[in-house]
């Protein structure tokens, strides 16, 4: 960190010479200050600029990225694009999602639209299971929801996605829409990603949402129409280490290449991909950088990723404080802050600007936005305790969980680790939920202490379930929360209910 502050020092106070050196007036307009002299001091620009171009690269690529390492991670598990992941538990701290739940057991894959159009059928919604989802492009754009609250409104169907270059080789698309396909069409994008929630009902269990799982088929549209459909290849990820998180290294540099060479070079992306040369990324070629291009992004991506942690941790960027009154904050708790952007099904464009910073920031921590924001979820994030201060790994806290929380299906709270957006590696619990009640010492007004401290070896017996750790096995120890409400009983539930801070008692 003191090196970041180093860099964001030194960046500063360049911006604040060069701007002191030259001020000109009405006057003096053509006074450049000197400039072919000041210029000599900078030895190696040739480096600085690698380094500059690599940092808003990373900024630019995030949202691209994080879709990337999806297919990425779903080779590494032995499957590829077309293969359908599915779980029969819940996520575990042996996965690596960006700020995934640990309460259901999620269906995912990819497809690449590299070859023509494809075909991505979801079953219909059950007496066991409705799914909740979406569909996304390569730069993470919500394309179409599924389930009973998206497009198929739980009846199933075969979703249709068109590239950019289809010629109607199969029928024009409202040929094909009258066949009985959901198309989504004109897509700039060769890769889409999917991921659907299961919703349990009657009872039912996460072994039946990875039977649900198997009845998601991927095939491509002449497959067909030629009535040549190939099985689908379902991989149980249960017990599978999978890992699409993005990483701060040389992977994500090369994930940024992946990305260029897997899909077309949108009109809109052409200037910064100009960029991306100087770090050795050219489209239809193999990314061999040398050893200065490597240290160059390496130091460039170290800078961007300190930007996105200030948006994360920077109260009314990323989040802002939910719970207000007269302009006087009145907890801690915040809310994501997508702005209007949540209405428009987040594009992250506005006009004529595509809101590069907003969509970095928000997903360097989430994935899957859905493109109708409905209200099945709300995500309240905590990053301060009742005293403000950022939450650490090194004290203890306690979180009061009133009896009344307005959630019609249950509550979750549930820790992720600052460094990565992730669970906490190497724990055998990541959080709690209303489905811990019944193991928990519960106060006298039906209220419970939740208790989240680095180790748990000195937990009182018979409070077990009250603690979770905050300690990682491989990563930085400093934390977040992340309290979900399923279903919320109201669209203005924080208006007449508020959630207590989380208190640091070793401080008190």
């Amino acid at each position: 960190m003191s090196r970041l502050l180093c860099l964001s020092t030194l960046a500063f106070s360049l911006m604040v010479s060069t701007a002191t050196a030259v001020s000109p007036t009405a006057s003096d307009f053509d006074d450049t200050g000197d400039i072919l002299e000041r210029s000599k001091k900078h030895s190696d620009i040739e480096y600085d600029i690698m380094v500059q171009r690599a940092t808003q690269a990373a900024i630019y690529y995030m949202p691209a990225v994080a879709q990337v390492d999806f297919i990425k991670a779903t080779r590494r598990a032995g499957g590829d694009y077309d293969t359908v992941n599915y779980v029969t538990e819940p996520f575990g701290s042996d996965k690596g999602f960006l700020t995934a739940n640990d309460t259901t057991a999620y269906a995912w894959g990819s497809i690449s639209m590299a070859d023509g159009p494809m075909v991505v059928e979801v079953p219909p919604m059950t007496d066991k299971v409705d799914y909740f989802g979406s569909f996304i492009s390569a730069w993470h754009v919500p394309l179409i929801d599924v389930g009973s609250k998206g497009a198929d409104e739980g009846k199933g169907g075969k979703y249709l996605f068109l590239p950019q270059d289809y010629e109607d080789e199969f029928g024009t698309a409202n040929e094909l829409e009258a066949q009985g396909y959901i198309i989504v069409p004109n897509l700039d994008t060769h890769d889409v990603s999917y991921s659907f929630r299961p919703t349990l009902l009657n009872g039912a269990t996460h072994a039946d949402a990875g039977e649900h799982a198997k009845g998601i088929k991927v095939f491509s549209l002449e497959e067909a129409v030629n009535a040549e459909i190939e099985p689908t290849v379902h991989l149980d990820m249960t017990d599978q280490p999978y890992d699409c998180l993005p990483y701060y290294n040389m992977t994500f540099i090369e994930d940024i290449n992946d990305v260029v060479q897997n899909n077309p070079i949108r009109e809109k992306d052409r200037g910064v991909y100009s960029m991306l040369q100087s770090i050795g990324i050219q489209k239809d070629e193999a990314f061999d950088p040398t050893p200065m291009q490597k240290k160059a992004a390496l130091e460039g991506l170290e800078l961007a990723y300190a930007y996105m942690q200030q948006k994360f941790i920077t109260e009314g960027e990323t989040v802002a404080p939910l719970w207000v009154k007269d302009g006087e904050k009145l907890s801690e708790w915040s809310f994501w802050n997508f702005g209007p952007q949540a209405q428009m099904g987040f594009p992250f464009e506005d006009g004529e600007e595509i809101l590069i910073d907003k969509r970095a920031a928000t997903y360097f921590y989430v994935t899957f936005l859905p493109n109708k924001l409905g209200g099945a979820t709300f995500y309240l994030t905590g990053l301060r305790d009742s005293d403000g201060n950022l939450l650490n790994g090194q004290d203890t806290y306690k979180l009061n969980v009133p009896a009344d929380v307005p959630a019609k299906d249950f509550w979750s709270a549930i820790v992720y680790n600052m460094e990565t957006k992730n669970f906490n590696r190497g724990v055998d619990r990541v959080g709690a939920s209303t489905k811990d009640l019944d193991n928990m010492v519960k106060n006298s007004d039906g209220s419970v202490d939740l208790y989240y401290a680095p180790n748990l070896d000195e937990v009182p017996e018979g409070f077990e379930a009250n603690w979770v750790t905050t300690e990682s096995a491989t990563d930085a120890n400093e934390w977040f929360f992340l309290f979900r409400l399923y279903r919320p009983e109201t669209k203005d539930w924080f208006k007449d209910w508020m959630l207590n801070d989380v208190v640091n008692i070793s401080q008190k």
